[in-house]
């Protein structure tokens, strides 16, 4: 009787595992509420009061701040394309332009590479008002951002598409969610938690820091593109 009961029990527990199912739900997030209370968490502290919110998501922007200056966050990259004017050597971008990644001239359907140059090499151009097809651009990174065209543009159909990293969105208030793909999640909540603890649990910052800094590297390690490297040597160099 005793291994009958035991062998129905056994097929109850297959009958039931077999009828799980998966959530199918693939849109977890977060809004700045939780990930403030889960950085809170992480410092051994809980959110008592407006103020404390205020400052973390005070700190959460200026950690967003940080990542512009780490380097290319792929999902930050946009594409957009000026018409150019004719003797205009000039285009001012948006301020949510953090930096230009490649610049072509798109002129009857053609796209043509511009090269980007320094500023020294721009202050040496010796006739800046010459009119021609632009090849080469100079980024001025000012807080407006600022296009140096040389050649100045001949005509104002041609057309200067660019591709650019974009500032992240700010956390403007505790409901909104973050601009940035689920992969950032965990470095997300590390960094926060981080930065808080540096003014609220001074004895977990160098913990956190460890952490924080192991996310973001696995979280960019993760975020390139996946293209093959080509190395070509420059002829100038070989000898016969």
């Amino acid at each position: 009787m005793a291994a009958w009961l035991c062998l129905v029990a056994v097929y109850a527990i297959q009958r039931w595992a077999k009828s799980m199912t998966t959530s199918d739900s693939r849109d977890f997030n977060l809004d700045v509420a939780e990930i403030i209370e889960e950085a809170f968490e992480r410092c051994g502290i809980e959110v008592r009061t407006g103020y404390d919110a205020r400052t973390a998501r005070r700190s959460l922007n200026l950690m967003f701040a940080e990542w512009a200056n780490r380097g290319l966050n792929m999902w930050t990259v946009k594409q957009k394309t000026i018409t150019l004017t004719q003797g205009q050597a000039t285009e001012t971008l948006l301020a949510d332009v953090v930096d230009i990644l490649e610049v072509v001239l798109r002129r009857s359907n053609t796209d043509y590479e511009l090269d980007r140059i320094s500023r020294g090499d721009y202050a040496t151009l010796p006739n800046k008002t010459t009119q021609g097809r632009p090849s080469q651009f100079w980024f001025n990174r000012q807080i407006a951002p600022i296009i140096n065209l040389w050649a100045v543009p001949e005509n104002s159909t041609d057309q200067l598409v660019y591709y650019y990293l974009q500032r992240i969105d700010d956390a403007d208030t505790l409901v909104n969610t973050t601009d940035m793909p689920f992969r950032f999640y965990p470095c997300m909540v590390a960094g926060l938690a981080y930065y808080l603890a540096l003014k609220k649990a001074p004895d977990r910052v160098q913990l956190l820091k460890t952490v924080y800094e192991e996310e973001f590297q696995r979280a960019a390690d993760e975020d390139e593109a996946r293209v093959p490297l080509k190395l070509q040597p420059s002829i100038q160099y070989l000898r016969f």
